[in-house]
């Protein structure tokens, strides 16, 4: 029992610290797509020029975030599964071979 406690600890550590970068990218989306957006309308050939790199790295950041999410789902399957092989006394149920 006390092993499982210390597993749910891991789990939620492992969603918070996914959840926070995920925030963190979306929070450096926000200025990226602001900053596109001002350079959009300001036409100036440099300011549009930089767009490229930006919504490059705007790109990329949705990709990462993609990646977390994927991991979250990931982990809390696994600890869906590990949860239902234990009944409610916690102890393991006897897989077959």
């Amino acid at each position: 029992m006390e092993g499982d406690t210390q597993i749910d600890g891991k789990i939620v550590q492992t969603f918070q610290k996914n959840l926070g970068q995920v925030q963190n990218i979306l929070d450096q989306n926000r200025l990226l797509i602001n900053e596109i957006n001002q350079n959009h309308e300001s036409k100036i050939p440099d300011s549009l020029n930089r767009n490229v790199g930006l919504i490059r790295e705007l790109n990329n950041n949705i990709r990462r975030v993609v990646d977390l999410y994927a991991d979250l789902s990931t982990s809390f399957t696994k600890s869906a599964d590990a949860s239902s092989e234990g009944d409610s006394s916690g102890y393991k149920r006897s897989r077959p071979i």
